[in-house]
This record gives structure tokens, C-alpha cells and sequence, in this order.
């Protein structure tokens, strides 16, 4: 299909750009989002007409909803950012101030303290944990049978509360 001549282009796109236009702003509840993707699809037209001419309405159907979801998986996934960052940083969304960097550092520096002075088996499962492995994962780097590692976890987060609460109680 031999699309990209302007006049045949001009025609195609005003005689389809307001029914892409209504489905769109249904789909993101957007007015100009959804006329900025309208663009987009009619871009996509120009740049890469389908083969079969007849099939045009069904070929700007399929880009406009894909087009349309793409735009609203990229908004949820920017709202759970948003999120996150609120989470860590408080309501406001602002980072920290360099104070709370320094008391960060300073609880991290405790805490690497404290792992130090526990045995080798329960420093490296609790690391492993908290860096996301999941239990079979740690048993297989520390060579233990899966039902094992709950235990084995609850037993060194209790080591390393009571190192804890040892040193804060020196430091008093």
C-alpha cells in the first residue's frame, strides 16, 4: 500500500483521525494524551503502512490499543514510582537532607559492625535474604535443605538483635 503520497496520507487521516482520536481519549481518559497518541498512530500510518489497503481500519484499531496501553502501563509504572519515593522519603517526596544521610550511614555502619560479630553462616544467610534471594536460593549457596533456612534465619536475626542490643547498651 503506497500510503505515504500526502494527498492519499491527508485524506486517510482526516477521514479516520477523529474516530482514533474518541477511541483513545475512552481508552486513557486523557483528552490531549489521547491526541498526542492519535499522532503517534497516524506517524506509525506514514511511516509504515500495512500491506493490504482494505485492512486499514483493523490495522489503526490494533495500533491505537496498543498505542493506548503502552501509554497507561507507562503511567501505572510512574504512579508506583511515585510511590516508592514517597515511601522513602516521606510524604513531600524530597530526598533526604544531608543530615539523614549521615544518621543512614552511621545505623549501616553499626549494622555491618554487628554482622561482623556474628558467625560466618549467619552473616551470609541474613545478607543473602535481605538482598532478595529467596530460601531455596540461600540453601543452595549455603548448603543446607530448604525447610532449614527459616530456622536458620530466625536464629541469626535473634544473634544479631541481642549483638545489637549489646553494643547500644555499652554505648548508654
Amino acid at each position: 500500500m503506497e500510503i505515504p503520497e500526502s494527498e492519499r496520507f491527508r485524506s486517510i487521516f482526516y477521514e479516520h483521525y477523529p474516530a482514533v482520536r474518541r477511541k483513545l481519549i475512552a481508552l486513557v481518559r486523557d483528552e490531549s494524551a489521547a491526541e498526542d497518541l492519535a499522532q503517534d498512530v497516524f506517524l506509525r500510518l506514514y511511516r509504515n503502512p500495512p500491506d493490504d489497503p482494505a485492512a486499514l481500519g483493523a490495522w489503526l484499531h490494533r495500533v491505537l490499543t496498543r498505542i493506548g496501553y503502552d501509554f497507561l502501563e507507562n503511567q501505572a509504572r510512574q504512579r508506583r514510582l511515585q510511590s516508592k519515593q514517597e515511601l522513602m522519603y516521606g510524604a513531600e517526596a524530597s530526598p533526604p537532607s544531608g543530615e539523614e544521610l549521615t544518621l543512614r550511614k552511621l545505623d549501616q555502619e553499626d549494622v555491618r559492625e554487628w554482622l561482623e560479630k556474628l558467625p560466618e553462616r549467619d552473616r551470609q544467610a541474613l545478607l543473602l535474604r535481605y538482598s532478595g534471594y529467596s530460601y531455596a536460593e540461600i540453601a543452595g549457596e549455603l548448603g543446607v535443605k530448604p525447610p532449614v533456612v527459616g530456622t536458620l534465619l530466625q536464629r541469626a536475626t535473634q544473634k544479631l538483635r541481642t549483638t545489637a542490643s549489646k553494643s547500644i547498651m555499652k554505648m548508654d
